[in-house]
């Protein structure tokens, strides 16, 4: 009777054209009102819509028409609200209309609905305007840091089809733009270190809190760092060196071990994005020996550490003073295979072996007795001349100690511009000059019995720093020179561009192709290799 009673009805009255085109008119007409922010009678229509359900023409007679009025609601609206609105409102919306048709599945309409219902509002407020959005409003997200905003955009990106990979794509391209800014320009250059870092911070903390740490976004964040970083051949590496030297040196402003340690693995993070490593390594090595040398070190766990990070484990050999007994003290610091500091000076008759780094002189004074120094080498060399006289000037100094010109400057100024001030310097000032006199201060006072005396750390000069770059190319043209003879000896003949694409692959420092065609026409005039007879793109290895 049921079965019966369901199909006359269907047949004599929701099948009749006039009754069915105003019923689901009605029906249309109450979710639109809804969707407008009007309230309607939700019992009524759960009750139509399931007397259509339990008829079997829910999908016939109301579905189609309802999801192309939905198409078309969403397709006018996504178009307005995108003029309309700034993006984070407009993702609100989108996200509070997936919401609100959401719960009209779970209220009134059949469950068959959902999928095709949620799908057309994705493709209508978010398919068709994918670029649009990231355009508009993802460079501002990031630059302000919009935590929730970008959570929200990358969970509605990641409903959509091709959402997700429109957002790496745009990701990157911001990563790559914000980051040359800070690497390019050489105004920059002071602080462009601690913006590198600031800046990966910040790119990470989105990863985890918006992007939920999802490997696309990891991975495609360091080939972009890579990319830009690299777009400045070698000053990265120089000045990413600098600040570890600034890190390492005694003063720095870090008070623990730990903060210390947290901040040079921050910046072997971004020194893996270098390809010019050789040149980190050149600047690394000079700044290691004056901290080591001048007792400028702030710690020599930290120094450990960060050689450890630098050699993935390897064994250290920090530091190794050499002393003899012939007329020169030769001092050097080794760092595995490195020697990064070579000085010779002559070794005074009264220090005969020990360790010679720091030394304790006793100097009495008229006024306060005896005073124990804490001095290096160089400045025992200068004191120990006292013995024989009560002043000399700069240049019987420098004859008779025969330490080098800068460093005899610098150690001077420790002892008497200082705030121990063991010699007087006349004329007075801070820096040394030919011809300036220096003189026991036989009325010094100190509180303390034992005075530590610190060298005066040099500033890197810009020979040195053009020294250092050179020598870094210097090096380079030696590795590329026994990289060509390695490849030829093995292949004896080969064309060029087979020999330029190995040389890509073995070669661990950028090179451009100018460079390397240098290179082989130097081989090719000193005879390890010759040119064909009849190719000349192709090469022969000279046994």
């Amino acid at each position: 009777l049921l079965d019966m009673g369901l199909e006359l009805f269907r047949k004599h009255i929701i099948s009749d054209k006039l009754v069915q085109n105003k019923t689901i008119a009605g029906i249309l007409l109450l979710i639109e009102r809804e969707r407008n922010g009007e309230a309607v009678d939700r019992s009524l229509l759960r009750s139509l819509l399931s007397m259509l359900s339990d008829l079997q023409v829910y999908k016939e007679s109301f579905e189609q028409k309802f999801l192309e009025e939905t198409n078309c609601l969403y397709a006018a609206e996504g178009q307005r609200l995108m003029q309309e609105r700034e993006v984070p409102e407009y993702l609100h919306h989108v996200n509070k209309r997936l919401e609100e048709e959401g719960d009209r599945v779970i209220t009134y309409l059949d469950h068959s609905t959902q999928k095709p219902l949620i799908a057309c509002v994705e493709k209508q407020l978010l398919g068709e305007h994918l670029t649009a959005i990231l355009q508009k409003g993802l460079d501002n997200l990031l630059d302000e840091n919009r935590i929730s905003d970008l959570t929200q955009t990358y969970q509605l990106f990641s409903r959509v089809k091709g959402g997700q990979q429109i957002l790496l794509q745009n990701w990157s391209e911001y990563i790559k733009n914000f980051g040359t800014t800070i690497v390019v320009n050489p105004e920059k250059d002071k602080d462009m270190v601690q913006e590198l870092l600031d800046f990966k911070d910040k790119v990470d903390h989105i990863i985890e809190a918006c992007f939920q740490k999802n490997e696309k976004f990891i991975n495609l964040m360091k080939e972009s760092f890579e990319t830009f970083i690299n777009k400045r051949p070698n000053k990265p590496a120089e000045l990413i060196a600098k600040h570890v030297d600034s890190k390492l040196r005694a003063g720095n402003k870090e008070s623990t071990d730990e903060e210390l340690e947290r901040i040079l693995d921050k910046i072997m993070i971004i020194f893996r994005f270098i390809h010019g490593k050789d040149v980190f390594e050149a600047f690394y090595k000079k700044d290691l020996a004056k901290r080591l040398l001048v007792g400028k070190s702030a710690s020599v766990d930290a120094e450990k550490s960060m050689l450890s990070k630098l050699k993935h484990g390897k064994p250290l050999q920090l530091l190794t003073l050499v002393f003899k007994s012939e007329p020169f003290v030769l001092i050097y610091v080794k760092v595995t295979d490195w020697i990064v500091k070579r000085t010779e000076c002559p070794t005074p008759p009264t220090v005969q072996n020990g360790n010679l780094r720091l030394l304790y002189l006793v100097f009495l004074f008229p006024l306060q007795g005896k005073k124990e120094f804490h001095v290096s080498l160089f400045q025992t060399l200068v004191l120990l001349m006292f013995n024989e006289g009560d002043e000399f000037i700069f240049e019987e100094i420098k004859i008779a100690t025969g330490v080098e010109d800068s460093e005899l400057r610098r150690t001077l100024q420790s002892l008497a511009c200082g705030k121990a001030r063991v010699l007087i310097k006349n004329p007075k000032g801070k820096d040394v000059e030919d011809g300036d006199k220096f003189i026991f201060n036989g009325d010094f006072k100190h509180k303390l019995f034992r005075i530590k005396i610190n060298q005066i750390q040099m500033k890197e000069t810009v020979e040195e720093q053009v020294s250092t770059t050179e020598r870094v190319f210097q090096d380079r043209q030696y590795q590329i020179d026994a990289a060509i003879v390695r490849i030829m000896k093995m292949r004896k003949t080969l064309c060029h561009n087979l020999l330029v694409s190995e040389l890509y692959n073995q070669l661990k420092f950028p090179v451009k192709p100018g460079d390397l065609k240098k290179r082989i026409e130097s081989l090719i005039d000193r005879d390890y290799m010759e040119r064909d007879k009849d190719n000349p793109n192709q090469y022969h290895y000279v046994a």
